[in-house]
């Protein structure tokens, strides 16, 4: 069976992108009857440009049963050969993360998900019942307070970013980590620790990451590595032209920072 990574790098081979876009719809801007439409016009826009898009379903959420109803009709919109990540951070024990596991693959049918991976194994086991999907646990986020645990130092001398990006990832190959742009030095040792695991990479854009960093610390191999712009692309202007041009962009200069590290 060809599992979420290797799908992932065809993908980003085919468009020459490591470009994740991100699909979240900000409350203010919009009443729940302008989701689906807003968002398939940006899916369309931007899917030459993008090696999967990720729908963080709490801002369809936000809006009750009317915003889990567009984003059905968003996912129906997306081309079925590129990737969708559930961006929904699930994290829980037993039957629950069952019942998450089963919501998420088998209800929303999501490529691949983000998880916490805070309580343990047993957590992140049920998702890892489904062979062909992929899994991203949260390793180093992009927030300005994940320093206060994430960073800190454990008995045997690795801060606690660095315990999980080696530990989680001996689970299954089916597990990359989640690591944000705005902390290049933590993306570039979560690399050194396991050189050869995927990351999804959030923070470019509005929350200030920079794309060269990004590809200077983790590399540019596809499937290896996806780079998240959400605001900075969908609210990129006032249409979804706009959107396609910043994706275009982003997707450019990740490009032209793997070409000069090569």
């Amino acid at each position: 069976m060809t599992t979420f990574f290797e799908r992932l790098a065809v993908r980003s081979r085919e468009a020459g992108s490591l470009v994740c876009v991100g699909l979240d719809p900000e409350y203010n801007r919009h009443a729940a009857s302008e989701l689906a439409p807003y968002l398939r016009d940006i899916v369309e826009a931007t899917a030459p440009f993008a090696a999967c898009f990720k729908p963080n379903i709490a801002f369809f959420e936000q809006y009750g049963l009317d915003g889990l109803r567009a984003l059905e009709q968003v996912l129906a919109a997306i081309p079925s050969d590129v990737p969708v990540i559930g961006d929904v951070k699930r994290g829980d024990i037993g039957n629950t993360a069952t019942a998450y596991a089963r919501a998420m693959f088998e209800g929303w049918g999501f490529d691949a998900v983000t998880l916490s991976g805070y309580q343990g194994y047993d957590t992140v086991a049920p998702f890892l019942e489904y062979p062909g999907r992929g899994v991203y646990v949260l390793c180093r986020t992009s927030n300005p307070s994940s320093s206060e645990f994430q960073e800190l130092r454990l008995e045997n001398g690795r801060q606690l970013f660095e315990e999980v990006a080696l530990v989680a990832t001996a689970w299954s190959p089916n597990v990359g980590l989640v690591v944000g742009a705005t902390a290049p030095e933590e993306l570039r040792r979560v690399r050194e620790l396991v050189p050869a695991v995927p990351l999804l990479v959030p923070g470019v854009g509005a929350q200030g990451g920079s794309a060269e960093a990004v590809i200077e610390a983790a590399g540019g191999e596809p499937g290896r590595v996806v780079v998240n712009s959400s605001r900075g692309i969908i609210y990129a202007g006032s249409d979804a032209g706009a959107a396609a041009e910043a994706g275009r962009a982003l997707r450019d200069q990740l490009q032209e920072a793997v070409a000069a590290r090569t």
